[in-house]
């Protein structure tokens, strides 16, 4: 299997939502991705896609956030969502993108990611459970048996020290119906 990983590109935008259309089968993520990518609040977002040989089979993006009431400038981003075509799922894509995602961050002076995700799959990536016991809140309160979806990754070293707070998302991302694991 030769898989590539790159930057999106608008003129891809109907592949995009096609990849979260079959990868979650709902409407509700490809309008998610679609929204975030017209969002100026969400900018500047990271938008890569996953090939294998010409076959676009992946998607992920990773949109700008900040923390409400943090008296020290963290630069935060979401992940939401990663999707791969059930196909090729289960053959370390998603895992490909999230890796790829984390380097393009980390060069950008990212600080840390935080993701509502599954609790087995993306402590692979590092990512910590229960971001709420470090002082990272949730834009909207996760019930208490999916306090442990609720996920940050420390990209900068030593940032998860000094902050604290509420995450605050993009517009199109600050929904309640977002923030059910």
């Amino acid at each position: 299997m030769n898989i590539s990983i790159r930057k999106s590109t608008d003129t891809e935008i109907t592949q995009l939502l096609q990849i979260n259309r079959l990868a979650f089968n709902s409407e509700k993520e490809p309008e998610l991705v679609y929204n975030l990518l017209h969002d100026k609040t969400a900018m500047p977002f990271v938008s890569l896609v996953a090939f294998c040989d010409e076959e676009m089979v992946g998607h992920i993006l990773f949109t700008k956030c900040s923390f409400e009431g943090n008296p020290r400038s963290l630069s935060v981003y979401i992940l939401a969502p990663v999707a791969i075509i059930p196909s090729f799922q289960k053959k370390g894509i998603g895992g490909m993108l999230i890796k790829e995602g984390h380097r393009i961050l980390k060069e950008m002076g990212v600080d840390i990611v935080v993701v509502l995700g599954h609790m087995d799959y993306y402590p692979r990536y590092g990512y910590i459970p229960d971001a709420k016991s470090l002082g990272i809140k949730s834009t909207y309160s996760i019930p208490e048996e999916f306090k442990d979806a609720w996920m940050v990754h420390e990209l900068k070293p030593m940032s998860l020290k000094s902050v604290k707070g509420r995450v605050v998302c993009a517009n199109a991302l600050n929904k309640e119906e977002y923030w059910r694991e």
